[in-house]
């Protein structure tokens, strides 16, 4: 802990630093999985990246100390191949950060049971606006507000230095069943499995092909495979990824009498089981450079097909301005109308469909932006999470169009859009969505109005992209970028070469006064 609470002083004087001018900082903590493009310089960023360790873990109260910038990858590592524990939710991507997963109200399959990475915290160590560092609880009443204020906040509450991970029981496997329906009778099961306290299942997902096709992958842990069934794994270049998989046994599934069928799955290969491809993002890779998508271009680009470089080269390339990547939550009774306009406006499949638990668990945790978790009726107890990955408009203001269209669907059913990439509102529209009462009163309290809110560090600057395509220089930069595959080659160049992307250099030099200071 003697290193850790010295990082977390440096922190503070960091933090005290620009309390003291009033300037307003970034954080830095050395990775994202976000799509948005840095705003970090050297000059107004406070630098997190040491704080990457698992601290403790205890076996007993099955609980981790952990620092946020502890990828997921590693903290699984951690605590199943050392306790055969793992954490209650565990995000998708292996580069997804504790720190991240707790400021960006990140889900996966098992939050059908869990709720969000938030509620899987106990408490959280914050480093204040003006430099105090304090602990804030989820569930006691001492500081709860500053808990779930700063859950989902985006750093806009002050720096969290120090979480207390939830952790369960693992297993080695995952027994895996993947069951074909249409539509209608997939978002029933899924519900049905939000719905129902008892559900033996770990782990729930799944995947939509078409409104007839949507695989549903339903999971429990156990100790070994049955005798005599198959062992699938992802990881390996020599794997498949999952969607292709899913997608190969769809023809299987509709000739199978019980249409299902069950494969054992190592623990870790399921839990990370769209890192390579990212999903099913990175096929638009094959496509942008004209490369034939087969297993043998997928074995020799493997890697290159892991998410973690994946984002290094869409920041590179910049990229991200042409391809929505979103990921939102619309009530259950509304998930076939919004499917059919995904179908109708975007023309975007596969998609991802993840059952996402909403109530908190106390009263006490009615602050922030999303304060009405805490009072949601048994009806409204979750919401459907869709991943809509794919390619938009290649014309800026269409591409814009579409995004805000999007926006605007899942506010006309009730829907949530979550942070971590692209956001078109107007001022006035985010927090029509959001609790800004809620939020600034937290912010008020622990001293926070002087820095960034969440709209200023979410939303996409679209009017100054629209001033730049008046002037000629950007004009003429842009169109020498548009010239194929210019862009794509510069993305993978720079990400293989594994060069900064989110902290730029500015005009900012450290001096011996500020090595001290941080």
């Amino acid at each position: 802990m003697e290193d850790h609470d010295d990082a977390v002083a440096a922190v503070s004087s960091r933090v005290r630093h620009f309390y003291e001018a009033k300037q307003h900082f970034r954080i830095y903590h050395g990775s994202t999985n976000s799509t948005r493009a840095s705003q970090r310089y050297r000059d107004n960023t406070v630098d997190t990246s040491s704080l990457n360790h698992v601290l403790t873990v205890d076996a007993e109260s099955k609980t981790a100390l952990v620092e946020p910038n502890v990828p997921m990858d590693a903290l699984v590592d951690v605590t199943v191949g050392k306790f055969r524990l793992v954490p209650l939710v565990v995000m998708e991507f292996p580069g997804i950060t504790v720190g991240g997963g707790f400021s960006g109200t990140s889900g996966e399959s098992s939050s059908f049971r869990y709720g969000a990475f938030d509620t899987t915290i106990n408490w959280i160590e914050i480093v204040l606006p003006n430099g105090d560092v304090t602990r804030a609880y989820r569930t006691k009443a001492e500081k709860s507000d500053l808990f779930w204020g700063a859950a989902s906040g985006f750093g806009t509450l002050g720096v969290v230095t120090l979480l207390e991970v939830q952790l369960k029981d693992a297993q080695p496997y995952v027994e895996l069943t993947y069951s074909l329906h249409n539509l209608s009778d997939a978002n029933t099961l899924m519900r049905k499995q939000l719905e129902t306290n008892s559900s033996s299942l770990d782990y729930i997902d799944s995947i939509v092909f078409s409104s007839d096709s949507t695989v549903v992958c339903s999971g429990r842990l156990t100790s070994a495979p049955a005798p005599g069934s198959k062992v699938q794994r992802f990881s390996r270049s020599i794997d498949p990824w999952f969607y292709i998989h899913c997608r190969r046994l769809l023809k299987r599934l509709r000739g199978s009498p019980s249409q299902s069928i069950t494969e054992y799955v190592p623990l870790e290969d399921y839990l990370f089981r769209y890192d390579r491809g990212g999903f099913w993002v990175a096929k638009y890779s094959y496509h942008y450079f004209l490369v034939p998508f087969n297993r043998i271009t997928r074995f020799i680009l493997n890697r290159l097909m892991h998410v973690r470089i994946m984002f290094r080269a869409l920041h590179h390339s910049g990229l991200s301005d042409s391809y929505i990547v979103q990921d939102v939550g619309v009530p259950f009774d509304k998930v076939e109308e919004f499917t059919a306009w995904i179908d109708t406006t975007l023309n975007i499949t596969p998609l991802w469909l993840c059952p996402l638990r909403l109530v908190r668990e106390t009263a006490d945790a009615a602050h922030g932006l999303h304060s009405e978790f805490a009072h949601l009726p048994p009806d409204r107890a979750g919401l459907m999470n869709f991943g809509i990955w794919g390619p938009g408009s290649t014309d800026p203001r269409e591409f814009v169009r579409q995004n805000q269209a999007l926006e605007r669907k899942v506010s006309e059913l009730g829907g949530k859009k979550w942070l971590y990439a692209h956001a078109y509102y107007t001022e006035e529209e985010f927090w029509s969505h959001y609790d800004r009462k809620s939020y600034d009163a937290v912010r008020a309290k622990y001293g926070a109005t002087w820095m960034p809110n969440v709209y200023d560090k979410v939303k996409t600057d679209y009017e100054a992209k629209e001033r730049e395509l008046q002037n000629w220089v950007p004009w003429l930069l842009m169109l020498f970028w548009s010239i194929w595959p210019l862009k794509g080659l510069y993305g993978v160049f720079k990400a293989v070469l594994h060069r900064e992307y989110l902290l730029q250099k500015g005009n900012y030099a450290y001096t011996e006064k500020d090595k001290k200071n941080n």
